[in-house]
């Protein structure tokens, strides 16, 4: 059996391949209500949480180790590894490391959903993240080579205080200026660590796609309740998005939103949906166990293949 680790996993696979398999998957007709439900184990010291799926020929399971929210150990917030098993003799082939599978992982899915209408145009796109951790700098990298020969694409960073190391311009949450950048932005990405609203509807363009990444509770959200009103909203299911979507579920909650609106990812890669060019589109994502398999099967085909 195989150990991947982190700088393997980011390095097998480009951020448009992972785009790509993720919509394979859900153009061949897998249903993601099927899916098994992420499992939280509580710890004495925080928690586990267990993401097993399958698809076809191949199943696996995401095991990732959460400190507890005020933790003074010395380590990362979120450790873990997946293992991906024939999907048929369940034999352990390949296990890797979580914490970059992930790192590919959300900005492949978040883009994925509303690929073609960033494709629709020709035009410059400018893509504004709030937000300049892992997951922000993901999606900038995804985002970019997405839409690589299609759509010249800018790149600003809203960040609470100077990102090191970050090859993008940046401004501070807030200011005037970040106001100015999201206000011209036609693709928003939303990827903090916040539990309430960071992004309003004043701030944005009424035309907008706006990708929300960092909540993962039903009881915390990035986006107030207007950014979704009147938007064409999509989750990856709706059923995970009532368990953990707090961007859509206090939405609802609020009145701004009905869950029969809600459409999902599927429905909008199969052409099922058409988005409106004209409205705002919403996409909230929170990670489901299959998109973990999506990509972990072509990280470890692609290792295998010697592709990289």
């Amino acid at each position: 059996m195989r150990y991947l680790s982190s700088d393997e996993v980011l390095s097998a696979v480009a951020p448009r391949e992972a785009v790509d398999a993720l919509r394979e998957v859900l153009k061949g007709g897998f249903d993601p209500a099927t899916d098994p439900h992420r499992q939280k184990v509580a710890l004495p010291h925080g928690e586990m949480h267990l993401l097993p799926s399958a698809l076809d020929g191949a199943v696996g399971v995401k095991v990732l180790g959460i400190q507890p929210a005020g933790s003074d150990v010395d380590v990362l917030l979120v450790q873990g590894s997946y293992l991906l098993m024939g999907g048929e003799t369940l034999t352990p082939e390949v296990v890797m490391d979580a914490a970059a599978l992930t790192e590919v992982r959300t900005p492949a899915v978040a883009v994925a959903g509303v690929v073609d209408r960033l494709r629709a145009s020709s035009e410059p796109l400018e893509c504004v993240i709030v937000g300049a951790g892992v997951q922000g700098r993901a999606h900038a990298r995804t985002v970019v080579d997405v839409l690589a020969g299609v759509r010249e694409v800018s790149v600003t960073f809203i960040s609470r205080s100077e990102p090191a190391d970050l090859p993008y311009p940046w401004v501070e949450s807030g200011s005037a200026a970040a106001d100015e950048v999201l206000g011209k932005a036609g693709l928003v990405v939303v990827a903090t660590s916040a539990g309430e609203p960071v992004v309003v509807d004043r701030q944005l363009r009424s035309n907008a796609t706006v990708l929300a990444v960092g909540a993962h509770t039903v009881d915390t959200r990035e986006l107030h309740e207007d950014v979704l009103r009147g938007a064409q909203v999509i989750v990856e299911d709706v059923g995970a998005a009532r368990r953990e979507a707090g961007d859509v579920a206090i939405a609802v909650e609020k009145g701004a939103l009905a869950w029969d609106d809600v459409v999902t990812m599927a429905e909008v890669v199969r052409g099922e949906v058409a988005l409106d060019p004209a409205r705002r589109v919403v996409f909230k994502t929170v990670g489901m166990p299959w998109e973990d398999l999506a990509v972990a099967r072509v990280v470890a085909s692609q290792v295998q293949a010697g592709a990289r």
